[in-house]
């Protein structure tokens, strides 16, 4: 048996596209949110609820991998970060559809649907870019695209606030939906993380 001295890790490309995909599922059931009423809502948090897990689990097989990796295939710090990264998307996309069902909100504010809009394209964009990690081509325009779509997130996220602040809403209320738009914003802001992480990693290795 030949003994390789500096074996090729390859599967952190594979369980980085998979986290990436379990994602675009879960910003898909983020979609199917907005046009369900009450009672379609709990089975759409159920659905979520399983993605997060599915989630978790990707982590976890990524951190395990890279424990048990003698050479990896790129620095070890940003292999965590980017799987971090990746699974906070998650967790604050679970949790925004959990509050909504939590808090029983009968209608979400106008510009959600804009919000989730962003995120969705964000994840398709993430999706699209981890299988190229493999190779570093074809990753500048994702970076630049997401940062671009992070700073539009964040003026929606602030019309937001504007509109829930204008006296509209109940007190009750605008605790309410600032925390679900605040959440959404927050997984905006872990897409820009990963983006980030990625354009770390694509320096160091060019």
């Amino acid at each position: 048996m030949r003994f390789r001295l500096t074996p090729r890790e390859t599967s952190f490309y594979d369980m980085f596209a998979a986290s990436a995909d379990n994602i675009v599922t879960g910003s898909k059931l983020l979609m199917e949110l907005l046009g369900a009423d009450s009672s379609g809502r709990a089975e759409i948090a159920e659905r979520m609820r399983a993605a997060e897990h599915a989630g978790d689990d990707a982590t976890h097989a990524i951190f395990h991998q890279l424990n048990s990796s003698f050479i990896t295939p790129f620095d070890r710090e940003d292999i965590y970060n980017l799987a971090s990264s990746l699974d906070d998307i998650m967790d604050f996309m679970e949790e925004a559809v959990d509050l909504v069902v939590l808090y029983n909100v009968e209608e979400l504010p106008k510009g959600v649907e804009q919000q989730v809009e962003v995120l969705a394209r964000a994840a398709e964009l993430t999706a699209e870019a981890m299988p190229n990690l493999r190779t570093m081509d074809n990753l500048t325009e994702y970076w630049i695209e997401v940062n671009r779509l992070e700073n539009q997130a964040d003026q929606i996220h602030r019309k937001l606030l504007a509109m829930l602040f204008n006296g509209k809403y109940e007190a009750i209320e605008v605790l309410k939906l600032k925390q679900i738009v605040d959440v959404l914003e927050e997984a905006a802001d872990a897409f820009e993380h990963v983006a980030n992480t990625v354009e770390t990693i694509a320096v160091k290795e060019s």
